[in-house]
């Protein structure tokens, strides 16, 4: 009866609100969390942990509603030209940039875009995100190489105070769904140029537009983000304030400060989550977690700088044998490395692609089913007696060329209970299959905070659990990882992959589905062959799609901006906290009608 209660007690207090006019009531959140910003410069950051935060204070063009429908932001209308190329904004008048403190410094203008630009392009700048953008804008890589110097001639102008025109290389399909992502967003220009190297340093280096201001900023003691109430949309904006409090211990301490009623929300790790469900007033308040479209694999690393201890010179050799290779891409048992995060229901996180099922299709068929991809995406890729006889041809083919057992220095971060628990199944599962022998997993413990600037991003790693969130709506951002100049695991470096052209045969395959930009089934097809080539060289182990699990939450579910890509499910615009967390009944409920008005929504949306 308390299930049923809580759902229609908050059904009942939207329809009242709707009904009179008057916004959702909502209590503040409260949060813990383990890793710290690095920076607030969102015009060079690419970490999911950065954007939670930018995603809040700054807004740009366009964005999505609770149903993926793509709405307006701070333009009000746009057009394309006839070819395609050209994009043109006409910007909501009125909007203000505020400091930390509310305190309006200016008017967001066209120009506030061409600045972002002009930054983002600036190699100097080292923009994380640079590319998304620069390898659709017109002559922005070449203004980012250095080949071009007059910013003018780059295909990002204001034509008047209240109009942003976008110019392309090439017809982009999915250009509307890019602008929701960091890399488009805009930045007062006299500010930026004020604050220099500062830009983004702390609160009160950079400006704000969005839905919340960030009011404090302590690194290692908290954060506290407040409403905008010089916000343009501020009456979608119901949380007041976002309280969150830095504890290196977050993850295992989440759930039982959630008890006390010290924070609003916590996933529940699997090593509690059957003491929650055999405990009443505990299963009362648990309920599943959203999956998302990020995608995890395991990446094999072909730019090795860890420690002598580890033999990366060992490494370089074996990882340039396939079928070394083939044989952990084989011997990975995925179910029972995501039992560590999903225990009640692991199935329905495991993918065998990169690309997740459902995120785009084309003629009525699933990306993941195209071409030589189906293959993949219909097959488990754990098979033992595949592993044991990848691994005879490779211990036959690196005879006397490598040392056995293989040192595999496997990066783990600490601050996730799950993937602390995970790194030593893996160990103990790989071993265990292929022999003690022949390969000696090393896990690795690094600290939450700075954790991929220590491993993956400079190479620190032989093996390592990675992710990627897609930034628009077409497979072309799941490539991005895998391209030279990307600092994932340097497949460009593994001997025998360049053509004669000297690019990577992945990177020829993409290139080739870039440039269809008219027929997207034939687009689709193709970026499904050049995915299938990649795993089929087992130059990664698909793993699985992000989210899931169980949580125990006051967050108003299916009410935030929606979108499998970019930052919009990072907003808490439209949220609301309720006096109570939902259980898996009343969420379940919830979920079945925010289905069906999503489809009716899809039907009806224009873009």
């Amino acid at each position: 009866m308390k299930r049923s209660f809580s759902f229609c007690l908050v059904a009942s207090l939207l329809c009242v609100a709707a009904a009179v006019g008057a916004a959702p009531k909502s209590e503040d959140y409260y949060s813990v969390y383990a890793g710290e910003l690095t920076t607030l410069n969102y015009l060079v950051v690419a970490a999911e942990n950065e954007h939670s935060v930018i995603a809040n204070v700054v807004d740009g063009l366009v964005e999505y509603d609770k149903y993926g429908v793509l709405v307006p932001s701070l333009a009000t209308e746009w057009s394309n030209s006839a070819d395609g190329k050209t994009w043109t904004f006409t910007l909501r008048k009125g909007v203000k940039w505020v400091d930390n403190k509310g305190k309006v410094y200016a008017e967001v203008k066209a120009q506030d875009w061409v600045d972002a630009a002009k930054y983002l392009f600036d190699k100097k700048n080292a923009s994380l995100t640079a590319k998304i953008a620069y390898d659709v804008v017109k002559n922005a890589k070449a203004y980012f190489d250095g080949t071009l110097t007059d910013f003018s001639q780059v295909g990002v102008k204001a034509l008047d105070k209240y109009t942003v025109q976008y110019t392309l290389e090439k017809p982009v399909p999915y250009f509307l769904s890019m602008l929701t992502y960091v890399c488009f967003l805009p930045v007062n220009g006299k500010f930026l140029a004020a604050a220099g190297s500062r830009f983004g340093t702390d609160n009160k280096t950079i400006l704000y537009n969005g839905a919340y201001i960030l009011e404090t900023f302590e690194p290692q003691v908290g954060r506290t983000m407040v409403r905008n109430d010089k916000y343009w949309d501020k009456e979608q904006v119901y949380i007041k304030r976002l309280i969150f409090k830095y504890n290196k211990e977050a993850t295992t301490l989440g759930p039982e400060l959630f008890l006390r009623g010290e924070i609003s929300s916590v996933y529940v790790p699997s090593a509690l989550i059957d003491s929650w469900m055999k405990d009443p007033a505990k299963k009362a308040v648990v309920r599943p977690a959203e999956t998302s479209s990020y995608t995890y694999f395991y990446a094999f690393n072909f730019n090795p700088t860890f420690d002598a201890q580890y033999e990366p010179d060992n490494w370089k050799v074996v990882v340039n044998n396939k079928n070394f290779r083939e044989s952990i891409f084989h011997a990975l048992d995925r179910r029972a490395a995501m039992i560590t995060a999903e225990p009640y229901a692991p199935e329905r996180r495991l993918q065998n692609t990169i690309t997740p099922r459902n995120f785009v299709n084309a003629s009525g068929k699933d990306f993941v089913d195209m071409a030589d991809l189906a293959k993949y995406s219909k097959t488990d890729s754990f098979n033992k007696a595949l592993a044991l006889d990848f691994k005879a041809k490779a211990k036959a083919e690196l005879a006397g060329k490598a040392t056995f057992p293989v040192k595999i220095m496997m990066p783990y971060n600490a601050g996730s209970t799950d993937w602390t628990n995970r790194a030593q199944v893996v160990e103990q599962q790989l071993e265990n299959l292929l022999g003690k022998d022949y390969v000696d997993v090393i896990p690795v413990s690094f600290p939450a905070t700075g954790f991929l600037g220590a491993t993956r991003r400079k190479g620190n790693y032989a093996i390592q659990e990675c992710n990627w969130g897609p930034d628009y709506a077409d497979p072309e951002t799941y490539t991005d990882p895998f391209i030279t100049g990307s600092n994932y695991n340097w497949p460009e470096k593994a001997e025998g992959y360049a053509q004669a052209n000297g690019k990577p045969v992945y990177e020829n395959m993409v290139a080739a589905a870039k440039a269809e930009v008219v027929n997207i089934a034939k687009r689709y097809e193709l970026f499904a062959k050049a995915e299938a080539y990649f795993i089929g060289e087992a130059f990664v182990i698909p793993y699985a799609i992000g989210g899931g699990g169980f949580q125990a939450s006051k967050l108003e579910p299916f009410s935030y901006p929606f979108a499998p890509f970019g930052m919009s499910y990072l907003k808490y615009k439209g949220q609301t906290v309720m006096q109570k967390p939902l259980a898996t009944e009343a969420y379940n409920k919830m979920k079945e009608a925010w289905d069906a008005e999503r489809e009716e929504a899809l039907k009806k949306s224009k873009f």
